[in-house]
């Protein structure tokens, strides 16, 4: 792609939704997806030429959030303030599975969102977040299994049959 805007107008969906995934924070997410498409602009004549200038985005929006949230914990005292999730809008995601991957550890929801949104391989994931593919797969598993997890939590608990139903 060499105009900026078909290549923004193609991504900026994708590049959302993994921020947003990794962040858990819609108003950061869109905030680190504008830094990130804004400084890609202003690289373009450069960046139009990089084997994968989504992932370069994707990685500038990820850096975008970790400086915010260090920002955050410099100036406020104890953990940042808890925000409710919307409910899910229609096809979307419920808020009890954004809820979980929101508390995953930071690298595990980096992985979940980028193999799992963004549908990235091991291999890209490891080089667009600088650790290694074994590193990704150990990540994706924990995350899958806390995750797991904490939504069978959330499942009520099915009553036994009546006995007089099943006959």
């Amino acid at each position: 792609m060499d105009d900026f805007g078909d290549f923004y107008a193609a991504r900026k969906d994708l590049v959302f939704r993994v921020l947003l995934a990794a962040g858990g924070d819609r108003l950061l997410a869109e905030d680190a997806a504008a830094e990130a498409f804004a400084r890609a602009y202003a690289r373009w004549s450069k960046l139009r030429d990089h084997p994968d200038p989504t992932a370069w985005v994707i990685r500038t929006g990820l850096n975008a959030q970790r400086t915010w949230w260090r920002r955050l914990r410099r100036e406020v005292l104890g953990p940042p303030p808890h925000r409710s999730l919307p409910p899910a809008e229609p096809g979307g995601i419920s808020a009890e599975v954004r809820a979980a991957v929101a508390a995953l550890p930071r690298r595990q929801r980096e992985v979940v969102a980028l193999r799992l949104v963004a549908d990235y391989s091991g291999e890209q994931v490891a080089r667009l977040l600088g650790i290694s593919t074994s590193a990704v797969g150990a990540h994706l598993h924990r995350a899958l299994a806390r995750l797991r997890a904490t939504l069978r939590s959330l499942e009520p608990q099915r009553e036994p049959a009546d006995l007089k139903e099943t006959l």
